[in-house]
């Protein structure tokens, strides 16, 4: 029978468990019970109240580790800027990029960016159309990520075309000499893809911040409060706003959960459509949806996991929602680690000599320690989470998100760089070694990132209150027994 719970101060009659101010605690005896608490997403949690304020304390002043983090990510971004501005004053020749790597580390980057960005449109659309019930406490910050992840994405289209002053060429625009951009071209399509994209995840991220706003708005003062007035759009929790605000949000789930399979399919046409080996197939399609997602997920657990130590979230951080994207990026790891022995099958089963050459050369050729960092990081690193005591370890799963996110990344330079490098003709062979203004954009390309997201976290709540309500037990009052 659901009852008062057991914290707090009992008065004289023994009945009615009360505060430290005397005012009646109420939850759920669920909580109580072992059984029931091991089915519950928040089983330490008992008061709808502990929501607001355990969450919107993340607001409050910050502290000298989140001073820091900032300080290096601004100083990341003068790297990024200083070696972007470099490029733009003396040319795309201060890159490493040549006759046969026309493509490097910018689009290696942008790929790994936009592959990042999957994992919110899944956590927060896909499982929400599923009723996922881990999904509450962490989708806020997977949409966040995935905002500024496209937000990244987006300038590396920028900075690879060179001439940054003749980039809205990539935009179909009336004009007097009826020029259009060629279709045909990849970063047509990518222009088109990440605007899409942005503006779905962007119109999907803040929709679902507006009733948490307001109760930021609430316990705000000052010039914040008086930002979260606007932003909040007048949300007063009526059931009118609620109805209308349910029927949107399903509407956006539905309409961005085409997008994580598109977009991504997208980008993997950008190679797929050549004749360069190791590009040519028809597998990169679900390849590159399922690296995304994989990427994406490692990146949400790499964030989370400060999120929860530093404010002291454990109680909505639970290892039960650490142990559910451990198992997505194990199910995932088998997807690419699939995808990977089917590439080498079918360049060996081929009978071409150029497909089998260029699957050899990744393996044991010039960039064969980028190829083996990639399959130690995303296929056998993994395999350690199939132990349910890894899974259930916050700083294990930590560190293996970051392999992974390391392994993705070398992922798409093996992709890019490999392939282009050794083509057909011997001649045209060559080595590309990026130059340090490519790394410091591409070091840079985090700290604009981080920069974002570490805002992010003391601007908006990083947790979604008003749905983690949802699936917390609702507050019962004790009914005396009958025979006492």
């Amino acid at each position: 029978t659901p009852q008062y719970a057991a914290s707090g101060t009992l008065s004289e009659e023994g009945d009615v468990p009360r505060d430290r101010v005397g005012r009646a605690r109420l939850v759920s005896n669920a909580t109580k019970d072992p059984i029931v608490r091991g089915a519950l997403a928040h089983p330490d949690v008992t008061r709808l109240d502990d929501v607001n304020r355990d969450v919107l304390k993340v607001l409050a002043t910050p502290g000298k580790g989140w001073w820091a983090l900032f300080s290096l990510a601004s100083l990341g971004l003068v790297v990024f800027f200083t070696s972007w501005g470099w490029q733009l004053y003396r040319g795309i020749g201060v890159t490493g990029l040549n006759a046969p790597v026309g493509w490097g580390v910018y689009i290696t980057t942008f790929v790994f960016w936009v592959g990042i960005a999957h994992s919110g449109t899944l956590i927060s659309a896909i499982l929400f159309l599923f009723r996922a019930p881990w999904r509450q406490a962490i989708y806020r910050a997977a949409e966040a990520m995935t905002v500024f992840a496209v937000m990244t994405a987006g300038l590396f289209p920028l900075i690879h075309v060179g001439r940054l002053w003749h980039a809205y060429w990539l935009i179909p625009y009336p004009n007097s000499r009826f020029l259009w951009p060629n279709f045909k071209s990849p970063l047509v399509w990518d222009v088109f893809a990440i605007t899409t994209y942005f503006t779905v995840s962007a119109t999907f991220f803040y929709l679902g911040t507006i009733p948490d706003i307001a109760a930021a708005r609430d316990r705000a003062t000052g010039l914040r409060k008086k930002l979260y007035r606007v932003i909040s759009m007048g949300w007063r929790g009526t059931d009118q706003q609620w109805h209308h605000f349910g029927k949107a949000y399903i509407f956006l789930a539905a309409l961005a959960t085409p997008l994580v399979l598109s977009v991504h399919s997208v980008v993997s046409w950008d190679f797929a459509v050549s004749i360069v080996p190791g590009w040519h197939t028809t597998i990169f399609a679900p390849y590159f949806v399922a690296g995304a997602i994989y990427s994406g997920v490692a990146m949400v657990i790499t964030l989370v996991v400060p999120i929860r130590k530093v404010f002291g979230l454990e109680a909505y951080l639970t290892t039960k929602h650490f142990d559910a994207m451990a198992k997505l990026c194990l199910l995932t790891s088998m997807i690419v680690g699939y995808a990977y022995m089917s590439e080498f099958f079918m360049a060996w089963y081929s009978g071409e000599e150029i497909e089998r050459t260029a699957f050899w050369n990744r393996l044991f050729g010039t960039y064969w320690w980028a190829t083996w960092i990639m399959l130690t990081c995303n296929m056998f690193v993994p395999i350690m989470l199939w132990f349910k005591r890894v899974r259930y370890s916050i700083p294990a799963l930590f560190v293996i998100s970051i392999f992974v996110n390391i392994g993705m990344w070398f992922e798409r330079y093996v992709i890019v760089v490999t392939s282009l490098h050794h083509e057909y003709e011997p001649f045209a062979w060559g080595i590309y070694r990026p130059s340090l203004t490519e790394m410091g954009i591409l070091l840079g390309s985090f700290c604009w990132f981080s920069f974002w997201f570490l805002l992010f976290t003391r601007l908006l709540p990083p947790i979604a209150i008003q749905e983690l309500k949802e699936v917390l037990p609702p507050p019962m009052r004790k009914q005396k027994e009958a025979h006492s």
